[in-house]
């Protein structure tokens, strides 16, 4: 979708909403950033804005606990929304309905159907709305999707993510804590790396006898991406010893060979009836074509990064909303399978999203756009498709200019 931009070189103002733990990492980056000009903070918890101001040195900037009153105050080009899932829908709808564009935090809301609902104000906006999936921003899974292509068509895609964080607090009392909270990271890296998109899943959720969650701390998943690969998942948030990478442990099985990352270290790959290959000058960055090419930040960093530049081009970014809702759907679908014990088809996870979205939605606009959609599955992988082919014949264009 098209949306309002910004001048060529403009600084974008920023007013960012969430002064806690990650809502001042943003604060932080932002502040720092060459790209931003930070106008304001709100947080309900007012002095937690006062203090979290002073630290980045800027005492004298607004602080509030009102959303509408701080858009009136400071004129932002974008709203940074790094507050806890429970209240995305609600800063984001808000903040695009004022005509202001949204960088946000993932998840994209609390349930699917909040998602749909906040891609549809998006385009009755004509606003941005960019999902920070920060671990899709890394400069060795960018190596290891450059290597994976140059091994031939994929077919078996794996992680393993094994760690034991004693967080206390909701995630301890969460319904399905390892899939709500962490799983979306590997299932988006997942979709980035294979260049593939999410058709149905078979999950089991399970917790070890030790576990100290409420909910279910691990799962097993097969994905059916298209292009006929299998993406494997198996997961635990309650096991100690040995841990793996919070990138997880990543293995992708191609035509011509197979390629692996820890996670952590540069990848490898082996090709067909050869030895293992190592990283050579032409991977110390991210690779041509990639959305990230020409930055050398990664995580939230490199989110800011991306959204500045869309702001100032047009072009769609890596997790704009329609496109990082296919994410959203993969832990949906993932927990409906395991609730069900049936494997899931996630066009109709999204159907039933779209449905509930509609039985919820209190804004006419909103409900009105979505009402003339033909379907959820339909609107969503058309513009997350238009958006990944947009962005990337762009981003080739302007490699090529450069040149």
């Amino acid at each position: 979708m098209s949306f309002e931009t910004i001048g060529e070189h403009e600084i974008v103002r920023m007013l960012v909403v969430g002064a806690g733990h990650m809502g001042r990492h943003w604060i932080e980056l932002v502040e720092a950033s060459p790209d931003y000009e930070l106008v304001g903070i709100v947080d309900v918890d007012v002095a937690a804005a006062r203090r979290a101001a002073v630290e980045v040195g800027r005492p004298e900037l607004p602080v509030g606990a009102g959303l509408l009153e701080a858009i009136e105050r400071t004129r932002p080009h974008a709203i940074g929304n790094a507050t806890i899932p429970e209240v995305h829908h609600a800063i984001t709808t808000t903040s695009l309905l004022s005509g202001v564009s949204v960088l946000s935090e993932k998840p994209i809301a609390a349930s699917l159907a909040e998602s749909l609902s906040i891609a549809a104000a998006a385009e009755v906006s004509g606003r941005l709305t960019m999902i920070s999936q920060s671990r899709r921003h890394n400069r060795q899974l960018s190596v290891l999707r450059s290597r994976r292509r140059r091994l031939g068509a994929a077919g078996i895609a794996s992680t393993e993510f094994f760690r034991a964080p004693r967080f206390g607090g909701f995630r301890e009392q969460m319904e399905h804590p390892l899939l709500l909270d962490m799983a979306v990271h590997a299932f988006d890296s997942a979709r980035y790396l294979l260049d593939e998109e999410p058709l149905a899943v078979y999950c089991e959720e399970y917790n070890p006898p030790w576990s100290w969650y409420r909910g279910d701390a691990a799962a097993t998943a097969l994905f059916e991406m298209t292009g006929g690969v299998r993406y494997a998942y198996t997961a635990s948030w309650a096991s100690a010893g040995l841990e793996t990478s919070w990138n997880g442990n990543w293995r992708v099985s191609c035509e011509n060979g197979t390629a692996l990352w820890d996670g952590d270290h540069e990848p490898v790959s082996e090709p067909r009836d050869s030895g293992a290959v190592e990283p050579d000058a032409a991977e110390t960055g991210f690779a041509d074509g990639d959305p990230d090419a020409g930055t050398a930040d990664e995580g939230v960093a490199a989110s800011l990064g991306l959204f500045a530049r869309a702001l100032r081009t047009g072009i769609p970014p890596s997790g704009e909303v329609h496109e990082n809702i296919l994410s959203h759907v993969m832990v949906e679908a993932a927990i409906v399978s395991a609730d069900s014990g049936r494997r899931v088809l996630v066009d109709e996870v999204l159907e039933r999203a779209l449905h509930s979205a509609l039985r919820a939605e209190v804004l006419p606009s909103v409900a009105e756009r979505l009402r003339g959609w033909p379907g959820a599955a339909a609107v969503i992988r058309d513009a997350a498709s238009a958006a990944a082919g947009f962005g990337r014949a762009s981003l080739v264009s302007g490699l090529d200019d450069a040149d």
